[in-house]
């Protein structure tokens, strides 16, 4: 269901406190379990490249385990004098072989993981941003772009950690572990038992001290490393207001707020690894007086030799530095699952209007709009705004829509364009239900020209064609002369190469792409509010060769601008209480529209009197 629009003063403020609530919602899965599920779910669709990385990688590794025993034997080699020789320069040649192995072995583990992660984080960016394309109006109004981005970036470098440390770091910690505590146990069976019981001692301390004193501190720092890059992204996108009130220093200082609280989180969690692992390191420590304390009673009694010695000091230099770097892997585990689970929870969250199953593109002609008694409330308002409403507008009729804010004149053009889904009843578009066809479709037919347009800082001739990509530069120009826009493109130093950021104008550069995109239902929003009288005259004579032939819905803010529409409703509270043409509506003495019309006549008198 989705949610009443947020006052946008209101939204800047708490926005990042909403943002992170949105999705710390119940129903999330466990971190570790839905990142590692994720992350799965990515591999398995390259099993070949994994299964590659994790076999060579092995290779290497069992090169390395079986190193210590080559040491152990040259030796007893060298101790037994020159006559051992040769069996001394076997166990060199052995060693060098091994060495040869794991250096070939991993270099092609990283070759090959550098492929598969380059492509994975690809994947995981497109499929991203698809989403997050695909999200409601709601959702993208209550989180700010810049908390987003950060999810998305931090979450796609977790992935190349987190793939490092498991086919890396990990498996080949697990190989040798287990390995080398097959080999001393088959010499020695209680050194075996003292390596086993020491590494699952260690290892067992730190998955417990990364779950559950690590991570909860470092996913509280994370948190507020996306609050962090969404007040800067806020203060820096409405940099405008903060230079026309002066507020600079009130920006700062509320950033300071948020970097202060930010660096606290933070260096909780940094100290909280420092503690763990210095508790790993002092496992270690006892592991390795049992081991060396042990080796050496073995000596004593006969059961060893100085080969067995060097060859047992060997294979736990090679365990020892295994175990203490899987401390750091854990921890690098448990850090990218951390920076991951924003990205995957993202990534669970539904559509708020997911196409139905089986949705067919809209085939539109004569635009004619239909609401058949529709029901619909924002979410979280006990009481719907529009109830067993029905109104049809013809195809090829002007209409305005004109009543107090709130009166529901925004969100009936955003029903028309299935922004959010009618509680009960439908909207029809020539006889087609809207909420069975792709909204792709459905948009592609339906021009917006809004009061404050949306362009992107590219190119004029990009904007323009927006909504057309494949126009050709002569399209694109005729229709900027439709729109009164290809004079003052011209002037520009770059003409239809400047960059939008670079320029103004900004309506008429909408009403062009409007022009390109030739759909057959258009929507303006007060495009005329604001500018000089000349820019508006332009603007007004553009407006009126766009609405020619198509069915035009205007919400006017200014009555002034509906003068000319076939067909004038006035809303209230979700309701059409009067409609018909200017004049008509005029004429009645006690009417709605002629009061809202008589309010703004005598404003502007009140105003030119000034």
């Amino acid at each position: 269901m989705p949610s009443s629009p947020p006052d946008s003063e209101s939204a800047a403020v708490s926005a990042p406190n909403d943002a992170m609530s949105l999705d710390t919602q119940t129903g999330r899965r466990e971190p570790f379990r839905a990142v590692l599920g994720f992350t799965f779910s990515h591999w398995a669709r390259r099993p070949g490249q994994v299964g590659w990385v994790a076999g060579v990688t092995i290779a290497a590794t069992l090169a390395e385990l079986f190193t210590p025993i080559y040491a152990g034997r040259l030796v007893d080699a060298v101790a037994g004098g020159v006559d051992r020789a040769d069996a001394a320069f076997r166990a060199l040649g052995g060693m060098l072989a091994l060495a040869a192995v794991s250096v070939a072995g991993r270099h092609f583990a990283f070759v090959g993981l550098t492929t598969m992660t380059l492509r994975t984080m690809s994947d995981v960016a497109q499929e991203a941003f698809a989403r997050l394309q695909r999200f409601s109006t709601d959702w993208h109004a209550n989180n700010f772009a810049g908390s987003t981005v950060r999810k998305i970036t931090r979450g796609m470098w977790a992935l190349d950690l987190l793939t490092d440390t498991i086919l890396i770091a990990l498996l080949p910690s697990l190989v040798i572990l287990l390995g080398m505590t097959a080999l001393l146990a088959w010499h020695w069976p209680s050194m075996g038992l003292v390596v086993a019981v020491g590494a699952l001692a260690y290892i067992g301390l730190t998955l417990a001290l990364s779950l559950n004193f690590v991570a909860p501190a470092a996913r509280l720092g994370n948190a507020w490393d996306t609050r962090l890059g969404g007040s800067l992204a806020d203060a820096i996108t409405c940099n405008p207001v903060v230079k026309a009130y002066g507020a600079e220093t009130r920006e700062d200082l509320r950033l300071a707020t948020v970097v202060a609280k930010w660096s606290v989180r933070t260096r909780r969690a940094w100290l909280r690894g420092t503690w763990s692992g210095t508790g790993q390191l002092v496992v270690l420590l006892f592991l390795r007086a049992a081991v060396i304390g042990l080796v050496i009673w073995l000596w004593l009694k006969g059961q060893a030799s100085a080969g067995d010695v060097a060859f047992v000091l060997t294979a736990y230099a090679v365990v020892h530095g295994y175990l203490r770097d899987v401390g750091q892997h854990v921890h690098n585990l448990q850090r990218s699952v951390n920076d991951m689970e924003e990205l995957v929870w993202m990534h669970d969250l539904p559509y708020g209007v997911p196409d139905r199953k089986g949705a067919v593109a809209i085939v539109v002609a004569g635009g004619e709009i239909a609401f058949e008694g529709v029901t619909f409330h924002y979410g979280g308002h006990h009481d719907p705004l529009y109830r067993d409403f029905s109104l049809t507008i013809r195809g090829g009729e002007k209409v305005g829509l004109v009543g107090r804010s709130g009166s529901g004149k925004t969100t009936f053009v955003k029903l028309v364009q299935r922004l959010y889904d009618v509680t009960g009843g439908r909207i029809a578009i020539d006889g087609q239900d809207i909420a069975g066809v792709t909204q792709e479709s459905l948009r592609r037919q339906i021009a917006i020209v809004q009061q404050e347009p949306v362009l992107f800082h590219r190119s004029l001739a990009e904007n323009i064609a927006y909504g057309r990509p494949g126009a050709s530069h002569a399209q694109i120009e005729q229709a900027a002369k439709l729109a009164n826009a290809h004079d003052f493109i011209m002037r520009l130093p770059k003409g239809y190469a400047t960059l939008v950021g670079e320029r103004g104008e900004r309506q008429r550069v909408a009403l062009a792409r409007a022009f390109l995109a030739d759909a057959p239902i258009l929507i303006l929003d007060e495009a005329t509010s604001s500018l000089d009288s000349e820019s508006e005259a332009l603007i007004q004579e553009a407006i009126e060769r766009l609405m020619e032939g198509r069915t035009t819905i205007v919400i006017a803010h200014r009555l002034s601008t509906v003068r000319a529409m076939d067909r004038i409703l006035v809303f209230d509270r979700g309701r059409v209480i009067e409609e018909g043409p200017h004049e008509a509506l005029l004429a009645r003495p006690e009417g709605a529209y002629r009061a809202l019309f008589e309010k703004q006549v005598s404003e502007l008198a009140k105003g030119l009197a000034a």
